[in-house]
């Protein structure tokens, strides 16, 4: 069967390249090929089951700095198409968006089945062919056309767009068609931590800074405690940013937590005398300081050695500092890590040197397309690997119907 367009992979930046392609020439025949039985299964897990969209960031410097890998490519893409943008498609085709407190972007239903239901709609509008159960096995430039080659038949299409994401077959065949591969290594993941001091303080959140000892990797935000190690935002960044590097690790290492944030050592000191002078007669562990929650600050009065038994009063030099140290150098050991929701990010994919970001076209192979996370580009967690994935199908789309 013959087509103009071909997308390999019906996923997010997989209808978004179709869709747009469709609305800028109707005379094209595209066909979207999708190896599951569903399609945009990974937009129907993201965000909790609500679909983060995107991240309420307007300025294209500042999104691009959320890019480990890709920060400096995406910078001209975003300039063409970016949050605002993606904004405007939604909500003109009839999807609300709300922008949560944390800048993260969701459809006011909370629910991810909005967004398929909209791609879903809007391909069937403009005759999109979806084929699902459609297992690609190979495909080649055969005299100016492309040829696929799948588990149900082939097929030829005047252009291609390859938007698998990290799946190893693609990237095995793009290989052996001499594209560098970056291999893939896990992004966004959370830390496996056994340590008497968060035994007992799943749920707990707090504002801090993490660093990861012998390293220039640090990250700051919220930090949450769970039942298997560390979590939230503050780790989830670091992860992301130390994907390369942790993973060199086997993910063994060790992190400094500040739970005051921006406080040093000795500034901590200062301030744990100022409420010793103003609570002489108090007992250290009943009331917790500095704007930490009540069971953490005990674990960490414990961690420091210092008796429930203590009262403020009493409490010596030495106490005073092996209390500051555990606020703003806690040291903990991670050893290993687990993945963060059902949401699995990888950084890897194809070489950057590869692709023309005026097009998003291999640099190796006329009218071969590349979207999402097929490239070697990933983003801390906020909606920011969504974005990547509308912005380099935008921009296709464009060249694609040039």
């Amino acid at each position: 069967m013959q087509y103009d367009l071909i997308v390999i992979g019906g996923g997010a930046a997989g209808f978004f390249t179709a869709l747009n392609v469709a609305e800028r020439d109707a005379t094209l025949k595209i066909a979207i090929l999708e190896r599951g039985k569903e399609v945009l299964s990974k937009v129907r897990i993201s965000g909790g089951g609500r679909c983060n969209v995107t991240h309420a960031e307007f300025i294209p410097l500042e999104l691009s700095k959320q890019y480990p890998r890709g920060e400096k490519e995406l910078l001209g893409p975003f300039h063409t198409f970016m949050t605002g943008d993606t904004m405007d498609w939604f909500q003109s085709r009839g999807v609300e968006l709300k922008i949560e407190d944390d800048g993260r972007v969701f459809p006011v239903s909370n629910s991810s089945q909005t967004i398929i239901d909209c791609f879903l709609k809007e391909a069937k509008r403009l005759k999109i062919d979806v084929l699902t159960n459609h297992v690609v096995k190979n495909f080649n430039d055969h005299h100016g056309a492309w040829q696929v080659t799948t588990n149900q038949g082939e097929f030829e299409t005047a252009k291609l767009m390859i938007a698998t994401g990290s799946n190893p077959k693609v990237w095995t065949k793009l290989q052996e068609m001499e594209h560098q591969i970056v291999n893939a290594v896990p992004s966004l993941f959370t830390f496996n931590i056994k340590d008497n001091r968060i035994k007992k303080l799943p749920g707990i959140a707090k504002d801090v800074v993490v660093k990861v000892k012998q390293s220039k990797l640090l990250s700051e935000g919220p930090l949450l405690i769970t039942h298997w190690g560390m979590s939230g935002p503050a780790i989830l960044k670091l992860s992301a940013w130390g994907a390369i590097e942790l993973n060199a690790r086997n993910y063994n290492f060790e992190i400094s937590v500040n739970w005051l944030q921006y406080d040093t050592k000795e500034k901590a000191i200062h301030k744990l005398k100022v409420v010793r002078d103003a609570y002489p007669k108090q007992y250290i562990t009943k009331y917790a300081q500095l704007g930490l929650p009540k069971r953490l600050w005990q674990s960490l009065v414990s961690a420091a050695e210092i008796k429930d038994e203590t009262r403020w009063a009493n409490m010596n030099k030495v106490q005073l500092g092996s209390l500051a140290e555990q606020l703003t150098e806690s040291v903990f050991k991670v050893d290993g890590k687990s993945t963060f929701k059902e949401e699995f990010v990888t950084a890897g994919g194809i070489d950057l040197k590869e692709v023309s970001f005026k097009t998003f076209e291999s640099k190796k192979h006329k009218h071969l397309y590349f979207a999402g996370e097929v490239l070697n580009i990933d983003a801390i967690t906020g909606g920011f690997n969504f974005q990547n994935a509308w912005t380099s199908a935008f921009i296709a789309a464009q060249a694609i119907t040039a």
